[in-house]
């Protein structure tokens, strides 16, 4: 069998699942799954599968496809692969084994998907991330609270922008739950590269929410790496985000955020809790080349002032440039 490498004796590893509204706990058993062996291969779901199964998906097949090649540890998507995993399918594609995490998913009819390669002896397990999951998230939604945001408690949020966010007894609906994540040095550190720009490479900026992670923010981020060759992203803080956007939102707070972001391969590093407005002392620190912004609408800062107004002598004033159908504002020292 061959890996990533292309040698006969690489470990193959098959992963799948429906990757609906992929978040990092779908990245972290991929990470997981990566480290069993030498090339992770997996597989999505197409839609009428998971219809089927569980019901409809949120994300198309297509967008899940996409989502998925992003992730970093992923070495191999196949596209349609069956909803219950078989040896002939790991067969097909060179697998060793297939890996899952702990809790069971089943068939319509109640029957383990992974049965058959449990039987043969072709079944790994890893960890499942605690603190999140796809019901947590359409919960929240759901339930409309800000228990899930970090830092900052709910009586201190402003209300200039939005609407308020309408409280419910979380106890009296049963099929809804908000969790948090326990954030930790160790989970960031399995995320992060740890890289630093290289001599003369071209270091691109660019901020924002980035709240449930989609395929608009795959395309968005690639475009933005595309600009140069040391990609960083800025996180806003969870009270930044919802002075503008109102609601609960964020829906995902900011560490969930940076995970999200962190296993996209076209991202290098980002910045926690970045600040709103761009400022020089920013670019100087993180020796910036070029700051990206997509085309949606940019609100001011809080005094008033538009957020990528840097005023530092290197810096040009801000350009348009189309990149592709999307139109791209930046700012460049070149």
């Amino acid at each position: 069998m061959y890996g990533s490498s292309g040698k006969a004796d690489d470990v193959r590893v098959w992963a799948d699942g429906c990757y609906d509204m992929v978040h990092f706990g779908h990245a972290n058993s991929l990470r997981q799954a990566k480290k069993l062996g030498d090339c992770l291969v997996v597989g999505v779901h197409t839609d009428d599968d998971i219809a089927n199964h569980k019901g409809p998906p949120v994300y198309t097949e297509q967008e899940r496809y996409r989502i998925v090649r992003a992730i970093k540890w992923v070495d191999e998507v196949v596209e349609g692969a069956p909803y219950v995993t078989t040896t002939g399918t790991l067969d097909k594609h060179n697998c060793n084994f297939s890996v899952h995490g702990e809790d069971i998913t089943t068939t319509a009819e109640g029957i383990d998907t992974y049965h058959l390669v449990k039987a043969a002896g072709r079944y790994r397990e890893v960890a499942r991330t605690q603190g999140i999951s796809t019901t947590d998230l359409v919960g929240r939604m759901l339930l409309m609270t800000r228990q899930h945001h970090t830092y900052v408690g709910i009586e201190s949020y402003p209300t200039t922008f939005g609407s308020p966010v309408t409280q419910f007894n979380q106890n009296s609906l049963p099929y809804t739950r908000v969790t948090n994540l326990l954030a930790t040095s160790q989970r960031i550190t399995q995320f992060s590269d740890g890289k630093e720009p290289k001599s003369g490479d071209k270091v691109v900026y660019t901020s924002g929410a980035f709240d449930l992670f989609h395929v608009g923010h795959v395309d968005f981020l690639e475009k933005a790496s595309r600009h140069g060759d040391f990609l960083i992203v800025g996180l806003l803080l969870d009270s930044v985000v919802n002075r503008y956007k109102g609601g609960n939102y964020p829906i995902m707070n900011l560490h969930e955020r940076v995970l999200n972001v962190l296993a996209c391969r076209y991202v290098s590093e980002v910045v926690i809790g970045a600040p709103y407005s761009v400022t020089a002392e920013l670019l100087d620190h993180f020796k910036v080349n070029v700051v990206v912004h997509g085309n949606t609408a940019v609100l001011p800062d809080q005094n008033g002032v538009d957020p990528y107004k840097v005023r530092v002598s290197n810096f040009g004033k801000i350009n348009y440039k189309l990149s592709g159908a999307e139109k791209t504002r930046y700012i460049s020292s070149s």
